[in-house]
């Protein structure tokens, strides 16, 4: 039974944070026209396009897609809820919801930062799609800390101290 909570967790949160990337993508300026761009738009799609006929986006939001990222967030977590037999009362659903929704947020710029590092180590200045989606969606949370924590020479400490800010949130989380 744990095993599949995990695979069916996992899988939830791998298809919420594709939808948190079809949200923010265009709030940092990325470019869809990129593989991963396109792929976070066909599985997006079906669920986005006919709650855009709805819901017209609001500013650079896009409403349509927040919802959508609601939709399958509290679907997720009333899985999760139902498979752990824990009740499917709203108040706790919802709360759970968030809750979870925080934790991806969180792990999902934990790892994107951890590339981020990974990448300026192993193929510094070098271009491709990925590693321009990677810096666009990283550089809205290291930009403030480079500006306390100046770069030392060579090294910038700034993902570091994203990274740890980013686990003490997780730990804060209930």
């Amino acid at each position: 039974m744990a095993a599949v909570h995990f695979i069916l967790h996992t899988l939830t949160s791998l298809l919420v944070a594709v939808f948190l990337l079809r949200i923010v993508m265009p709030l940092v300026r990325a470019d869809f026209r990129n593989p991963i761009g396109h792929a976070v738009l066909q599985v997006t799609n079906p669920l986005v396009m006919p709650l855009r006929k709805v819901l017209p986006p609001a500013g650079r939001v896009d409403v349509a897609s927040l919802v959508a990222l609601l939709l399958v967030q509290f679907a997720g977590t009333a899985l999760m809820r139902g498979i752990l037999g824990a009740g499917l009362a709203p108040g706790p659903l919802i709360v759970g919801g968030l809750v979870d929704l925080a934790r991806t947020v969180l792990q999902l710029y934990f790892w994107l930062v951890l590339v981020h590092v990974l990448l300026s180590w192993v193929a510094p200045g070098q271009y491709s799609p990925g590693t321009q989606l990677v810096h666009r969606l990283c550089e809205p949370l290291l930009r403030p800390v480079r500006r306390v924590i100046p770069p030392l020479g060579a090294f910038d400490l700034s993902p570091m101290f994203v990274l740890i800010g980013l686990q003490a949130l997780q730990l804060l989380l209930p």
